[in-house]
C-alpha cells in the first residue's frame, strides 16, 4: 500500500450478521490503525473510553475516529472465518487492491489504472477461510 493510502479490514457479525469496518492507513510506512465503523452496540462491539473518540455515523450505527494505533511489527496474525463472516480487505480510491496485487505479482510497483469511484473488495474467507493468514505492510521495491 502506497504511503498515505488506506484500506480496511470488514467482516460480517457473528450473531447479527452486518458488516464491521477496521480501517488501517501507512504513514511514514507504518501500518496504523485509524478508525472502525460498528453499525450497532451488538455482542462483542463497543467504543472503549480513552481509545478514540466516538462519533454518530447518521444511521444508527457509529464510527470511532481517532484511534491513531500503530500495529507491532506492522503486521497481525488473523484467523480467516468462514464464507458467512466473509473476512474481506476494502479499498476505497486509487490504488485499488487489484491493481496493487496484480503490481506485486508483476514486480511494477507504481503503475496504477486510472482512478474509479467503486471500492474494490477482495474476500480473504473466499481465498483461506479457516485458515490463519498474516496482513502485513511491507515495502515494495520496483
Amino acid at each position: 500500500m502506497p504511503e498515505g493510502a488506506g484500506w480496511c479490514l470488514a467482516w460480517n457479525h457473528s450473531v447479527e450478521g452486518f458488516p464491521v469496518h477496521d480501517c488501517y492507513r501507512n504513514r511514514g510506512g507504518r501500518m496504523v490503525l485509524e478508525r472502525s465503523h460498528l453499525p450497532d452496540f451488538a455482542a462483542g462491539l463497543d467504543h472503549i473510553p480513552g481509545r478514540g473518540r466516538q462519533v454518530s455515523d447518521g444511521r444508527g450505527g457509529y464510527w470511532i475516529e481517532a484511534i491513531d494505533e500503530p500495529v507491532p511489527g506492522d503486521r497481525y496474525r488473523l484467523r480467516v472465518g468462514s464464507p458467512r463472516v466473509d473476512h474481506r480487505l476494502v479499498r476505497h480510491g486509487e490504488p485499488s487492491l487489484a491493481a496493487l496485487l496484480d503490481a506485486a505479482r508483476d514486480c511494477a510497483a507504481g503503475r496504477y489504472p486510472p482512478p474509479g469511484a467503486a471500492p474494490v473488495t477482495l474476500s480473504l474467507s473466499a481465498r483461506a477461510a479457516d485458515r490463519a493468514v498474516t496482513l502485513a505492510l511491507e515495502p515494495v521495491f520496483p
